[in-house]
């Protein structure tokens, strides 16, 4: 099973399951961490059912929420589409479905690690933000929990920050800010004893203007 078909099936009881994981306190964090302004247009990568989506609509912006699930995003438009201004659209990392320089903000949250290339996701997130605009990724610290590959499908054991920072900068964004968010990721194993507790970084850049 991949990514999306694992993301497919638990669709309907991902709010749920989530809420285990880590607090609702990320979302306000990474819209803190944009300086989001009402108003704007954000797009949230990896949307799933709408986690960082219904912050963004809190705050009265425009939203695009985009996943590779359309089921994901089903559940999410049944929450949120009579809520705020919202479009919801299936795609994966690679060839997000808007233009170039268009848009204030990019959201991506606990999406990075289900990436095979995250450098080429990042340079695709920055390719759709205006000069000037902002992208925020919430994701884990490097790790060793095994299990998450086969149980949840991660592709990646979380980064080195080092990593971030290198994509980001090869994606031309400035002003990069790699922190941590003092909370951790927790997570128990379906098929064995083990139990995963994995630091969250919270990394933010502003697309450059040449």
């Amino acid at each position: 099973m991949k990514s999306k078909e694992y993301f497919d099936r638990i669709s309907n009881e991902w709010d749920e399951i989530r809420q285990s994981f880590f607090s609702d306190s990320i979302r306000e964090k990474t819209c803190e961490a944009a300086q989001v302004k009402e108003g704007l247009t954000a797009v949230d990568v990896g949307a799933g059912t709408g986690f960082v989506t219904q912050e963004l609509l809190n705050r009265k912006l425009r939203v695009v929420a985009i996943d590779q699930s359309q089921e994901m995003l089903d559940v999410l438009k049944q929450k949120y589409s009579s809520v705020g201004e919202i479009v919801c659209l299936q795609a994966d990392a690679y060839s997000l479905p808007l233009e170039s320089d268009s848009v204030d903000y990019v959201m991506a949250n606990m999406f990075l690690h289900h990436v095979e290339n995250p450098g080429q996701a990042i340079s695709e997130m920055t390719r759709i933000l205006k000069p000037g605009g902002k992208l925020v990724i919430a994701d884990l610290d490097r790790h060793d929990y095994e299990f998450l590959r086969k149980e949840q499908f991660d592709v990646w054991l979380g980064f080195e920050r080092s990593d971030i920072r290198k994509w980001f900068t090869e994606a031309n964004l400035s002003n990069i800010k790699i922190e941590d968010l003092n909370e951790q990721c927790c997570c128990d194993s379906c098929e064995s004893c083990s139990s995963a507790a994995i630091n969250i970084f919270i990394a933010s850049a502003e697309k450059s203007s040449i």
